[in-house]
């Protein structure tokens, strides 16, 4: 499934490939990769609140300016929300940022192998193999309770709508 024009990126409109979630869609199970290639499936997290940060590289502003701020959250929700940070960047790269950043309260998750995760997950932009910005908030059971795909790839998420999201599952 392709959806055309789905988001923009600098003003262009690129496809998704996948389906659009929507809140009450359970998320689809993952299979991804951490920072040191070992295999990490939606299953293997702990049953709680995840914020579910998706971002296009962290070598961007924008994405660096989303992971950070999302650590910084975290850090306030203690142990009690999953801080995921899911991008298309390879697994090196991503350890690269956590050890530069000092951005210890995310989980670093690579698409890079297959791109499944963001054809499951509708995020997969056709044209540049790379995913669309987006924030998800799923309950214990992984059902998501917001979801915002951002319209301009190059812009902000709307952090207070995430965050008030997550705060009501505590």
């Amino acid at each position: 499934m392709e959806r055309k024009n789905a988001v923009t990126m600098k003003g262009n409109g690129v496809t998704l490939i996948g389906p659009e979630l929507k809140v009450g869609d359970t998320v689809p199970e993952f299979g991804l990769v951490d920072n040191g290639l070992a295999p990490v499936k939606l299953s293997d997290l702990p049953a709680k609140p995840k914020i579910i940060s998706v971002v296009t590289s962290l070598d961007t502003g924008v994405c660096s300016m989303q992971t950070k701020k999302f650590n910084d959250e975290a850090a306030k929700l203690s142990e009690k929300v999953e801080l995921l940070t899911i991008s298309a960047d390879l697994p090196f790269a991503q350890k690269r940022f956590k050890e530069a950043e000092g951005t210890d309260k995310v989980n670093f998750l690579s698409d890079y192998r297959d791109g499944k995760f963001g054809e499951e997950y509708g995020l997969m932009i056709k044209e540049l193999r790379l995913l669309a910005r987006t924030v998800i908030v799923v309950d214990k059971e992984n059902k998501i309770t917001h979801i915002e795909v951002v319209p301009e790839v190059t812009d902000e998420p709307n952090y207070e709508a995430a965050l008030n999201a997550v705060n009501k599952l505590l």
